[in-house]
């Protein structure tokens, strides 16, 4: 069993002793300290939840929303839905926040609450810690019985989402419909078998082949949307005549694209071919995290922007994005964030702006994809023993390559020319994670493969 307490949320698997794993007990106690946090930071008593669909996501969903009643916050469920529709639907309706029930791409034993601020957005690491505090000190009361909260339902969330979609400038569903692209789906079996037919449809595709698109939790194969577990999908586009396969994660927060001869487009090159759609009609500046392709950059300056690196992870994205007014966003995972419509990862409106971009490019999925820099990425990881110090690991590898340019906000990376390398220590277990990126695969492999190298013998001369 695991329980994993962050200033993101709380996750973990189903079951267990309590403090130990995702159980009813804890559900209930980090449920009821961020509804406490929201009520004393906003003095908004509104709460929107939404989930997945996984096997625990009714069970969880119950408490969470009970817990909240009990603490006199008023609930709108939004029931099944996506990642960032529940962000959207926050600041519809107007409410202090929002708590998805989603462990994303994790398999179908691990659930989550992750935390929406009034915005709609992730909450920071400073609100984090405050909301973990609340729940170690159990500092939360509970509302007397005539001011409990109440309890409604919203079914029309996924609409208004999709409806806000196709209302964007840059959507071009005239152009999509008179492609009359025929698309095949994997859906895994979570709730992107109820947006992503439905988007489609609302742009004018009508021939969709649907894999795993019944929402009843059973993930058909492991839900993370990399090549590796997207073979039957791939298989089913090689022997049909499909112009390009489209796949999301459970809550639909990653897109992951698929050439017409069932090759990968690649997870890194969904944000580069959004974001280059975006602006070929609007110069502006653009964000990824620092283990992101070097593509977008290229892109960017292309196009007459500038890119900026941020720390891994959706929230310093963001907060990146804004500081520098980037018209268009996101992590190489497939996630796109794009602020005319959220401040979210949204495999929703990267579908559409994707779409948009195929259409009126005239091209295929291949020649589109060979418009791009092709880049490389290894990605590799070292698993280290508890008393190796993870930090001065990589401050005498920073020591090493100090000629190079170097960018430590979230480990350290380190660039050679078009190639670079990024180092990062895992919060939650000792292990490095090194990922590396050049022209060529065979380079990629052998510059993490130096990278490697130098950390075992950093490690071996402290032992």
């Amino acid at each position: 069993m695991t329980l994993i307490k962050s200033i993101s949320g709380i996750r973990g698997t189903i079951g267990g002793k309590v403090g130990e794993g995702f159980t009813p007990v804890d559900i209930v106690k980090y449920a009821a300290a961020f509804g406490t946090w929201v009520l004393q930071t906003t003095g908004n008593n509104v709460l929107v939840v939404g989930r997945d669909a996984r096997l625990s996501g009714e069970m969880v969903n119950k408490l969470v929303c009970a817990t909240l009643q009990g603490l006199g916050v008023n609930v709108i469920d939004v029931g099944l839905s996506t990642t960032p529709t529940v962000e959207m639907a926050v600041v519809d309706k107007k409410a202090g926040g929002g708590i998805i029930l989603t462990a994303s791409h994790n398999p179908k034993q691990w659930n989550a609450l992750k935390l929406l601020n009034q915005h709609g957005e992730f909450i920071s690491d400073e609100e984090g810690k405050q909301v973990l505090e609340i729940a170690d000190q159990e500092s939360f009361a509970f509302a007397q019985v005539t001011e409990l909260g109440k309890y409604k339902q919203s079914e029309n969330a996924i609409k208004k989402h999709i409806k806000a979609i196709l209302e964007l400038p840059l959507v071009d569903k005239a152009a999509i419909k008179a492609r009359n692209y025929s698309v095949a789906i994997d859906c895994v079996n979570s709730t992107g078998g109820i947006a992503v037919p439905m988007l489609l449809e609302a742009l004018g595709v009508t021939k969709i082949e649907k894999l795993y698109c019944e929402p009843d939790g059973n993930f058909a194969h492991n839900p993370e949307p990399l090549p590796e577990n997207l073979r039957e999908i791939s298989k089913v586009i090689e022997k049909g005549k499909f112009d390009l396969g489209i796949v999301v994660d459970p809550d639909v927060d990653r897109l992951a694209l698929i050439n017409e001869d069932g090759s990968m487009f690649g997870e890194e090159y969904t944000l580069v071919a959004v974001a280059d759609y975006v602006l070929q009609h609007k110069v502006g500046n653009t964000v990824s995290n620092l283990s992101s392709t070097r593509a977008l950059r290229d892109v960017t300056e292309k196009a007459g922007g500038e890119y900026n690196a941020a720390a891994v992870g959706e929230v310093n994205v963001v907060n990146k994005m804004k500081e520098t007014n980037a018209v268009i966003g996101g992590e190489g995972n497939g996630g796109i964030i794009y602020p005319e419509l959220h401040y979210g990862r949204d495999a929703l409106v990267g579908i559409a702006l994707f779409l948009s971009h195929l259409a009126k490019s005239g091209n295929s999925m291949t020649r589109l994809r060979a418009t791009y820099p092709s880049y490389y990425i290894s990605k590799n990881k070292i698993e280290l023993t508890p008393e190796v110090n993870v930090d001065e690991v990589l401050r005498q590898m920073q020591e090493r390559y100090a000629k190079q340019p170097i960018n430590t906000i979230d480990g350290v990376k380190i660039e050679f020319d078009k190639e670079w390398v990024h180092l990062r220590k895992s919060n939650t277990e000792p292990i490095i994670r090194i990922y590396a990126e050049s022209d060529s695969n065979a380079t990629a492999e052998h510059l993490a493969n130096k990278i490697i190298a130098d950390i075992k013998e950093i490690i071996s001369v402290k032992a």
